[in-house]
């Protein structure tokens, strides 16, 4: 009888946590994310992608071809046109997309192809529209030689386009460098001396990316403070009025012993900031002069190496697609509470994430090697 009894009382146990809500699960939280890959045309990989409002610019490889890049935009239902492209130099026809802005119908794009004797990227600047983007040759000098950095980004503001890296200082290291149109062909870099842009002796100024926010530009790096028994690298960004008027820095907080922002996106008035704080991943939020911390982020490494896509916001969530040990993560963060979800679709690094009409696409793929084109509902990710 006390054995009849005994599972009885089992029996009733196991019966009411099956119907427990508390350990009942959301849908499809635990779940992979199932990601579709976006055909493209053939022997042509994707290398950069830029939101179009409802559509989607890609920037392509052709490896092998005579002409090397190419672009095209996919439309929601799947269609692709082709952008006809015009190189002239010889460094053009060989050009990897580093970067590619597009604004209404305007486009500004920057390619760069390993070149000279010590195989230093040779950088090349295009312009036009949708009906058809030509290089602008420049000279040797406007982005190369002795005090040469690098070139990170092109950007569109309501003011004009801006190419965006780095410069050798007049002061220490390199500076922030800024490079705006003259007349329809030439590139000029901008003076910035005296600016928030210019490194001292006790602070080097580092980007790493950049974007618009409104009338202005916002840079997103790291500061390297330099002092007796000193050298502090913080994340931190470096933001316009408008264009390349009116530059200030701003530290973001909680900063760790070493932290830098590998990735920015912004809308007119907020930007979501990702790079590392201590070698783990970190977010930041930014309002006006404000800046947040995201709290309770998922514990995923980034070294050295590794490249850290922007993080989006949907629906009242943010979202952060990581790589943690070669397999890509879904990090949904609400109220700094965090899901993590598994993937199946891309693998290895991610190395950018945009989110255009309900959708969210993203490049993965191994470091330095070819990139394959994911996209995902965002819907199946809440």
């Amino acid at each position: 009888m006390p054995n009849r009894a005994l599972l009885a009382l089992l029996a009733a146990t196991l019966i009411v946590s099956a119907c427990d809500p508390a350990d009942s699960q959301g849908p499809g939280e635990s779940d992979p994310v199932t990601w579709t890959k976006v055909d493209l045309p053939a022997r042509e990989e994707p290398v950069t992608l830029t939101p179009d409002g409802e559509k989607l610019l890609i920037g392509l490889r052709h490896r092998g071809a005579k002409v090397v890049p190419g672009l095209t935009i996919r439309s929601d239902d799947g269609t692709l046109t082709p952008i006809p492209l015009k190189p002239t130099s010889p460094y053009a026809f060989e050009a990897i997309w580093q970067s590619v802005a597009i604004d209404g119908t305007t486009i500004l794009g920057l390619g760069g192809a390993a070149g000279g004797a010590h195989s230093n990227t040779r950088y090349t600047v295009w312009t036009g529209t949708t009906s058809g983007v030509v290089e602008k040759p420049q000279e040797f000098n406007t982005f190369g030689g002795q005090n040469a950095g690098g070139v990170i980004g092109a950007v569109l503001t309501p003011s004009g386009g801006a190419l965006l890296g780095t410069w050798g200082s007049a002061v220490s290291g390199l500076d922030a460098a800024v490079w705006l149109p003259e007349g329809e062909k030439k590139w000029v870099r901008q003076n910035v001396a005296g600016t928030a842009l210019q490194s001292t002796a006790a602070l080097l100024v580092g980007p790493t990316s950049g974007t618009v926010s409104g009338d202005g530009i916002v840079l997103g790096g790291s500061q390297v403070k330099l002092g007796p028994n000193l050298v502090e690298q913080h994340a931190a960004l470096w933001r316009s009025t408008r264009l390349n008027q009116g530059w200030s820095r701003l530290e973001l907080p909680e900063a760790g012993t070493r932290s830098e922002v590998r990735a920015i996106t912004c809308t007119t008035t907020t930007c979501l900031a990702s790079g590392y704080v201590d070698g783990k991943l970190a977010m930041w939020k930014i309002e006006g002069d404000q800046a947040t911390r995201y709290q309770g982020v998922p514990q995923v490494a980034v070294g050295d190496k590794d490249r850290v896509p922007s993080a989006v916001e949907s629906g009242g969530k943010l979202i952060q697609l990581a790589a943690d040990g070669g397999k890509v993560k879904v990090l949904i963060g609400d109220d700094n509470q965090w899901t993590v979800r598994d993937v199946t679709g891309p693998t290895e690094q991610v190395a950018q994430t945009v989110l255009v009409a309900g959708a969210l696409y993203l490049l993965s793929g191994p470091v330095g090697g070819p990139l394959t084109l994911w996209r995902a509902e965002v819907a199946a990710l809440h």
